[in-house]
């Protein structure tokens, strides 16, 4: 029970990594704030968490508002107080070659996964630096380290991300406010099903433990990081590669 009676916000919530870490910080006592465009999704995380005994709430809310990221806060302080731990897992994709890329494209994936971060980083900081105490944990990811054709929204708003973690780590350190990160490799999501044998096949071949990753293999690194047990740990990100990065 590392987190009892804790407050964690978890953005993108409602399904995927950003489930799979709620769950997980509920398992260890803490009380939840969802937020997620995707109602249904964020409502059917909220109730997994309330049938075993946890507390949840459910906020629908766009990251790249800040009177949405605002919101999120808000309703955690209404509810229990205060406001512990940010979880930054809002995120979306829209791959395509550099010269096939609309500039619809290359904005919306970065205002979700790297303007998203920093207007809910913002908000949240605003209650943790009164407290003199919280953390912030944002998903990042390997091909925000080491690029990836076809993904060159994508790589660059995790790569934005990563250095983002960095510079608010420095700006708020002295108030006992830690920020990290994690860089997420292969994970078996929904969306690497959809993928086909021959694109699996040529993930595998790069990955040292010759397996992809599962969900629960992340939030296990995100909930080291926001607990206690990292206390001495800030402006870091953790790779979750199964050491695809350490082979480039």
């Amino acid at each position: 029970m590392r987190f009892k009676d804790r407050v964690v916000l978890v953005t993108g919530g409602g399904g995927g990594i950003g489930r799979t870490i709620a769950l997980l910080f509920a398992g260890e006592g803490a009380h939840i704030v969802i937020g997620d465009l995707n109602i249904a999704g964020g409502e059917e995380t909220v109730e997994m968490i309330r049938q075993k005994g946890g507390q949840a709430v459910f906020v629908e809310a766009n990251v790249t508002r800040f009177e949405d990221a605002e919101k999120m806060v808000a309703q955690a302080v209404e509810n229990w107080g205060r406001l512990d731990v940010l979880i930054n897992n809002a995120g979306v994709t829209r791959d395509g070659l550099l010269l096939r890329m609309s500039e619809e494209d290359w904005d919306l994936v970065l205002d979700i996964n790297l303007k998203g971060a920093f207007l809910c980083t913002k908000a949240a900081i605003k209650v943790m630096l009164k407290q003199r105490s919280g953390a912030i944990v944002n998903i990042a990811s390997v091909v925000g380290r080491m690029g990836q054709a076809g993904q060159a929204n994508y790589a660059a708003s995790k790569g934005g991300l990563i250095a983002l973690t960095k510079s608010v780590a420095k700006e708020v350190a002295g108030r006992n406010i830690r920020v990290n990160a994690v860089a997420p490799g292969f994970i078996e999501t929904q969306m690497t099903h959809v993928l086909s044998d021959e694109v699996k096949k040529a993930w595998l071949e790069r990955i040292p433990l010759n397996r992809a990753g599962t969900m629960e293999d992340v939030a296990k690194v995100v909930a080291f990081l926001a607990s206690d047990d990292a206390s001495y740990l800030t402006g870091q990100t953790i790779g979750i590669d199964g050491g695809m990065l350490m082979s480039e």
